[in-house]
């Protein structure tokens, strides 16, 4: 009877190595949820190509899933397929900017409490898929300082309501709005509407890109 034992043991010991094994092996699996920003962002120098060559893809998968012109709807429209379906570990919602936009460009914004709820309903689906949330807010419509770009105001308020969520939800937030606001105060004495940390006042350009990959990093280890 021993003599049967012993292979079995030796069986258990070894499946129990490689089950555990084949857990340390899975990458921890990042989605980057957002509009242009995002797409153009998994281009080479974007902040999501920057941080996918950061933390390496031994450990981790860096997934980009961002559409032009999307708003806080459009991705719980896609969401399904483009988030849920691939079973992230973590996913980062970066969105907000055509919601404020739009009001003034296409007049298809989105108005303030609609995208609260449609913000709240997002992060509730994406947990109740067992992935952990951070959050970001808009960062600028115009580089302008002291509140004179002409979208500043909403950009204020919209922001705010994330930075509200964050804080009643417990959740990790990248106050995006903040850190460049900041950041053109020091940086911007001319007070020139674009070409400090965006491209045309809004998408990123280089120094926006790796000031969004900084800022971001410590979050999604």
């Amino acid at each position: 009877m021993k003599t049967y034992l012993k292979p079995l043991a030796f069986m258990s010991a070894f499946l129990i190595v490689l089950f555990f094994s084949a857990m340390k092996l899975k990458p921890k699996k990042i989605i980057f949820f957002g509009d242009s920003i995002t797409q153009a962002g998994v281009q080479p120098g974007g902040y999501v190509d920057l941080i996918k060559k950061a933390l390496g893809t031994e450990k981790y998968e860096v997934i980009g899933a961002g559409i032009g012109g999307n708003k806080v709807y459009d991705l719980y429209l896609r969401m399904e397929n483009d988030v849920l379906n691939k079973k992230p570990d973590l996913v980062v919602i970066y969105i907000g900017v055509n919601d404020v936009w739009h009001k003034q460009s296409m007049r298809t914004g989105t108005d303030y409490d609609k995208f609260i709820g449609f913000y709240n309903a997002l992060i509730k689906k994406i947990q109740d898929n067992g992935a952990k949330v951070v959050l970001c807010t808009p960062a600028v419509i115009g580089e302008k300082k002291g509140g004179a770009n002409e979208m500043d105001a909403e950009l204020d308020k919209y922001s705010g309501a994330i930075r509200e969520i964050a804080a009643k939800n417990n959740l990790p937030l990248c106050d995006l709005r903040k850190i460049f606001l900041d950041y053109n105060a020091q940086n911007n004495p001319e007070d020139k509407e674009k070409g400090i940390l965006t491209s045309d006042g809004v998408h990123l350009n280089d120094k926006g890109n790796q000031t969004l990959a900084d800022k971001l990093l410590p979050l999604v280890k």
